[in-house]
């Protein structure tokens, strides 16, 4: 454990807002500074606190708030860039996570790999984020997010996001955003300014007991399209409100997390065949068109 500390907890970061605090992990050779969007939300400056106690203002240069990912630049560039691991991980495996939770800096935590492909139950109504991600046991706090899980190696396979806090019942679920997601919005917010992602044009919500009952949907799961963008991909498909998604490309989306995972890992122009019913007609399957996704959309 020493040695993956000494490896990689110098490109850990501490980045400081008003009223709060989280973490991050340096990006590049230049300085620049990867860390969540939920972080820095709101905010044009900020400071960052380094390992060796030295702190410089720093400035938020784009973030992306579909996958939670966000670049800030240092006044300061003498620094060492975390090497990231773009592969999964095994279950089971170590994890070590860097951070500073609760303000406390260059706090280290360990676990194992829990899982993979975790989408957090409920999460789709407040954020897209909050899908495809990997879960850990290793303790995650407020603060800690942005913030470093490495392997054995001392290499970075996520950018903490998320924890499950234990009055919801939970013990030790951490999540964070796996390091080859990680990597591609940061190039591309780093070229660019902003990240491209997968749009479908409709609005996904769960089959509630209550919506099955008055819709006659019996223990059928699926999402139910709520809406559907004017001239979107979903309603140039043929889709229409109250249509039933019950699987993409095969795989079952029983909710709607499960839904916006099927589309994290595509890019616009891909073409998507959807399994669609609706009540009192025959199950369907529709060629979906994906396209870039607007500013400001639903999935």
């Amino acid at each position: 454990m020493p040695q993956v500390l000494a490896r990689a907890q110098p490109s850990v970061v501490t980045v400081l807002v008003a009223g709060g605090n989280g973490s991050g992990v340096v990006y590049t050779a230049d300085g620049l500074i990867l860390t969540n969007e939920h972080v820095v939300r709101g905010a044009s400056d900020v400071e960052v606190a380094f390992a060796d106690g030295r702190r410089v203002p720093g400035t938020v240069t784009a973030t992306d708030p579909v996958t939670d990912l966000a670049l800030v630049q240092p006044d300061r560039r003498d620094l060492p860039p975390a090497e990231f691991r773009t592969d999964l991980p095994q279950v089971g495996t170590l994890a070590v996570v860097v951070g500073s939770p609760l303000g406390f800096a260059n706090t280290v935590t360990a676990g194992i790999i829990s899982g993979l492909h975790r989408e957090i139950p409920g999460s789709a109504v407040q954020s897209q984020a909050l899908v495809d991600l990997i879960q850990t046991d290793a303790p995650i706090s407020p603060g800690n997010s942005g913030g470093a899980l490495l392997n054995a190696a001392g290499e970075v396979i996520g950018i903490n996001v998320a924890y499950i806090p234990p009055q919801a019942g939970a013990v030790a679920l951490g999540f964070a955003i796996p390091a080859a997601t990680a990597v591609d919005i940061a190039d591309q917010l780093q070229r660019s300014g902003r990240a491209q992602h997968a749009y479908a044009g409709l609005v996904p919500v769960p089959i509630t007991p209550e919506i099955a009952a008055q819709l006659g949907l019996g223990d059928l799961e699926g999402v139910i399209v709520a809406a559907v963008a004017a001239s979107g991909p979903a309603e140039q498909a043929g889709l229409a409100p109250g249509d039933v998604v019950t699987a993409v490309d095969g795989e079952p989306t029983p909710t709607p997390e499960d839904f916006l995972a099927a589309l994290r890992p595509h890019s616009p122009s891909d073409v998507l065949t959807l399994t669609v019913t609706r009540p009192g007609q025959r199950e369907r399957e529709v060629e979906l068109t994906l396209v870039d996704r607007p500013v400001t959309s639903n999935p």
